[in-house]
């Protein structure tokens, strides 16, 4: 009776799962495997948020795999010995996992796959987190692209939709021994500062499923629209989901071709695609982290080494951090991290440009925190856009471009209704007003609101010389 181990690592579904689905045509008995040992993934270890939203995830594809006869058999400790362990216990054949595209997850992988197939056991790896491998899309001199436009303008000519593989109905496992509970990983914040969270999201294979069938059939068509208006749920809120593997992004692509077929409206279909585009930044972004791994924390455009950031100010970071910099939209978005896990990502540009340009602190700063404090903290797209909106990364928004977070909130918000949700002392304050409240000083004196922790005016000409320093 032949039987495999699928090594589960940020990809937590049983459908369009190609090392669960490989295992299983090919072996008698499957048995469903995670090895908790963030610290061979990356320097970057996990943040609170992010460990809420495993804990959950872990837990909704435990109760999947039960239903089909399986469990999730847990572990904590190093991935090859351990693996090793399982392989020698239940007699396995062979070790099923989808790939990682870090540089410390490369380096661990290559290293169990040679050990295994040293030790006379299969090892198959596949693509289940990306529409390509980092490694495919390349320029015509066979290098990495630096800019979205052309290498977006290259994947998406050579994106052929597929149709999703299915979920198993079954899975024969192995008894093995020495598993843990999930709880014993101690991946839940000792503090109930994610009580948000629950009102929220739902971690797991399901909630996945649910935000793609919302958006895909409600929101789509004024995608396009909506997706810059951070008070209107018009984006698909996925990112979590895709960065744990919950669902994939060929999963998401078909879905929406499926739908475009034949009584989709022209808006629909260009919703569809402005969609499936944003799909290729999050491509993009991976395809530059697999190029130049150091831009975790360095910046990828070197001139920026010489560049005068502001001396660190722990109260300046500090105040940002807890939404009390004085400026409405900037608040906003940041008491909507602390509170939901997540951001609006035109509201995720504004704080960082805040951050890194009106104040002068270093992007990794900001980086670090997001970290620490987004349920959807992916390494790739994290780096990717702190450094874009900073102007060090590839194909940056110039170091010039500093977003006034006014009159960002005037078009954006301009009835006020995001900044309201979430600075609830401001909400006497009427459209576009609510950001400019320091023009009505009574009224903003009496709500408790601080003034403006900087002249915007001010710290923008103070960026553009430090940036003038640095060409």
């Amino acid at each position: 009776m032949s039987v495999a181990l699928v090594w589960f690592r940020r990809d937590l579904r049983v459908a369009d799962h190609p090392a669960l689905s490989a295992a299983i045509k090919t072996h008698d008995r499957v048995l469903p495997v995670y090895i908790h040992a963030p610290d061979e993934e990356s320097p970057w270890q996990p943040g609170a948020a992010s460990r809420w939203w495993l804990h959950h995830s872990l837990s909704a594809l435990d109760a999947d795999l039960r239903k089909r006869g399986a469990a999730l058999h847990v572990r904590c400790g190093d991935s090859l010995a351990i693996l090793r362990a399982l392989v020698k216990e239940i007699g396995a054949d062979a070790v099923y996992w989808n790939r990682l595209y870090e540089l410390a997850s490369i380096a661990r992988d290559t290293k169990i796959k040679a050990s295994l197939r040293d030790d006379g056991i299969e090892a198959h790896s596949f693509n289940a987190a990306l529409m390509f491998d980092p490694w495919e899309i390349a320029t015509g001199e066979d290098g990495p692209y630096k800019v979205f436009t052309p290498f977006w303008r290259k994947a998406r000519a050579r994106l052929e939709p597929r149709p999703p593989l299915p979920a198993p109905r079954r899975i024969e496992a192995p008894r093995a021994n020495g598993g843990i509970a999930i709880d014993a990983l101690g991946l839940l914040p000792r503090i109930p500062w994610d009580r948000g969270f629950r009102d929220v999201w739902q971690p797991g294979e399901s909630g996945a499923q649910k935000k793609l069938r919302r958006f895909r059939d409600d929101a789509v068509g004024e995608y396009p629209r909506s997706r810059d208006i951070p008070g209107e749920e018009g984006t698909s809120r996925l990112s979590p989901h895709l960065h744990f593997g919950e669902i994939s992004p060929m999963q998401i692509v078909w879905s929406l071709e499926e739908a475009a077929h034949g009584r989709a409206s022209a808006k629909r279909r260009q919703g569809r695609e402005s969609y499936i585009r944003e799909l290729g930044w999050r491509e993009f972004s991976h395809h530059l982290l697999f190029h130049f791994p150091k831009t975790t924390d360095e910046n990828l455009n070197p001139k920026f080494e010489r560049f005068a950031w502001a001396r660190k100010s722990s109260a300046q970071i500090e105040r940002w951090q807890n939404g009390e910099t004085g400026i409405p939209i900037v608040d906003a978005g940041m008491r909507e991290l602390w509170t939901t896990g997540w951001m609006h990502n035109r509201v995720r540009m504004l704080v960082a440009s805040f951050l890194t340009k009106s104040l002068r602190q270093h992007w990794l700063v900001g980086a670090r925190w997001f970290w620490d404090t987004l349920v959807d903290a992916d390494l790739a797209n994290n780096t990717q856009g702190w450094q874009w909106t900073a102007g060090t990364g590839a194909d940056a928004a110039p170091y010039f471009r500093i977003f006034n977070p006014v009159t960002q909130g005037e078009r954006f918000d301009p009835d006020g209704d995001y900044v309201r949700r979430f600075v609830p002392e401001l909400k006497k304050f009427r459209g576009k007003s609510i950001h400019q409240p320091w023009l009505d000083p009574e009224l903003q004196k009496t709500s408790g609101y601080p003034p403006p922790m900087v002249d915007l005016a001010e710290s923008r000409a103070r960026a553009l010389d430090a940036y003038q320093a640095c060409k």
